[in-house]
């Protein structure tokens, strides 16, 4: 059986007009954790929004297989539901709808089938403690009053909760104090498994004290110009990506 689980050939997407991705090329095997850093503008948000093909980016050229199947096209909540899971940079705010309630609803819509709530809570009691959330904002309006750090949490919480083949995350340590990071990598490492795989977007490498990536790549102006492994984050935290910039 192949463990390939993402495979990305030879994509071009455009964003208004603009050209931001030329010529993306990425496998993503089960059990691997992959890193995409650049500097701003390179082209890493884009990366993410276009495998969940959002509307507001077109791709030109290329496609986008999960486990040999091509999800080029498929709507986003079709791509949700084949197993792939993201996290945002800026988390949206719900009003009205509680931290419970719209983990079910996520969990009825990718698995079609009922929740049973006496254990559905329970699960997530057990992952809030683990991350160290208050357990009162499991009854919270979703991210409402949320610090930035109670968001970036509630969004691992979700990845634990829904349990996806893939999880994509989006600057996930930006504006994190240094408990914070810890608890989020914490997370990432509770739902890594041999079966799953984590794709990591990040412009610089505080996340990645706390983990052991696979690959690192090197994304700038929309190509991935080189891949090794975290002694290349490393080089880039002490030299940044001016060796790579042309």
């Amino acid at each position: 059986m192949s463990k390939e689980l993402l495979k990305i050939n030879d994509l071009y997407v455009n964003a208004e007009e603009k050209e931001i991705l030329k010529g993306i090329n990425l496998t993503i095997n089960k059990g691997e954790i992959h890193v995409i850093m650049g500097p701003n503008g390179s082209g890493k948000t884009t990366t993410a929004n276009a495998i969940f093909n959002h509307p507001s980016y077109h791709k030109i050229k290329g496609n986008i297989l999960l486990e040999g199947e091509d999800i080029t096209n498929l709507k986003t909540n079709e791509i949700a539901k084949k197993g792939i899971f993201m996290s945002f940079q800026s988390p949206e705010e719900i009003p009205g709808i509680t931290v419970t309630n719209f983990l079910k609803y996520a969990k009825n819509k990718i698995t079609d089938k009922p929740v049973k709530i006496f254990q559905f809570k329970e699960e997530i009691k057990k992952h809030m403690e683990e991350l160290q959330m208050k357990p009162e904002y499991a009854e919270r309006s979703l991210n409402v009053g949320f610090s930035g750090g109670e968001k970036k949490k509630n969004e691992i919480l979700q990845m634990l909760v829904l349990n996806p083949k893939l999880a994509i995350l989006d600057e996930t340590d930006s504006g994190l104090d240094v408990d914070a990071i810890k608890t989020v990598s914490k997370g990432i490492e509770m739902f890594h498994t041999k079966e799953n795989a984590v794709l990591i977007i990040t412009h610089n490498n505080k996340i990645l004290r706390n983990l052991e990536p696979d690959y690192v790549h090197v994304l700038v102006n929309g190509k991935i110009v080189k891949t090794g492994s975290k002694e290349l984050a490393k080089e880039i935290e002490e030299n940044g990506y001016k060796n790579y910039k042309k």
